[in-house]
């Protein structure tokens, strides 16, 4: 009676722990003033350092993972606890109300939900999204491509068109929240993976 409603809470309330924010605070910066304006890993990567990026990176990989986790933990029979608990995660992130719905762009929620449903797929995923990456030269393509296929694939791989329909909702959230690379990218001023190369060995 309760694992849907209880199981969309649970995701969406812990996406909303951002800890990015968190560490911004206390850094007294302002990731949404800075930056990318976004409060993801990557733009604490950028703003706030290699190692406080690679923390945020965690965090938010082992938030999403936590959600999933847990929900089918409390619904052992309900077969769609760890689904939805993992969409809402990843829709808490990108949409926190607590932060006036402005959050991350889902790219490590979503990897932590598909390793928590699927590590194979992920390991999959993980392949295919950097060889796209690396082939069109931009790093988001990697998450943006794999938020594409998971869906379809995960729904192929558990033959559910329902598991397929519910993932389509967050991912195509996270494919739209990526709308400012394309448009860099339009205009010529998105950063390339080559660049960062070149940077990382100057």
């Amino acid at each position: 009676m309760y694992d849907i409603p209880v199981s969309l809470l649970l995701g969406y309330l812990i996406g909303c722990i951002n800890p990015a924010w968190i560490i911004s605070r206390y850094k007294k910066i302002e990731l949404r003033r800075e930056g990318t304006k976004n409060l993801g890993a990557t733009n604490a990567f950028l703003t706030l350092g290699k190692v406080i990026g690679v923390l945020v990176l965690f965090l938010d990989i082992s938030k999403a993972y936590v959600a999933v986790i847990l929900a089918k933990a409390l619904f052992p029979q309900f077969a769609l606890a760890g689904i939805l608990a993992g969409s809402t995660v990843m829709l808490g992130h990108m949409f926190p109300f607590n932060l006036g719905f402005k959050g991350g762009k889902g790219s490590a929620c979503l990897a932590g939900v598909v390793i928590a449903l699927d590590y194979q797929l992920f390991l999959v995923l993980l392949l295919i999204g950097f060889a796209i990456a690396f082939l069109v030269n931009y790093h988001w393509a990697l998450p943006v491509s794999a938020a594409a296929m998971f869906p379809f694939t995960y729904g192929l791989t558990t033959q559910s068109s329902l598991n397929c329909s519910i993932l389509l909702v967050p991912c195509l959230c996270l494919i739209l929240k990526h709308s400012e690379n394309y448009r860099r990218v339009r205009e010529g001023t998105e950063p390339t993976i080559r660049r960062y190369q070149k940077k990382s060995h100057l």
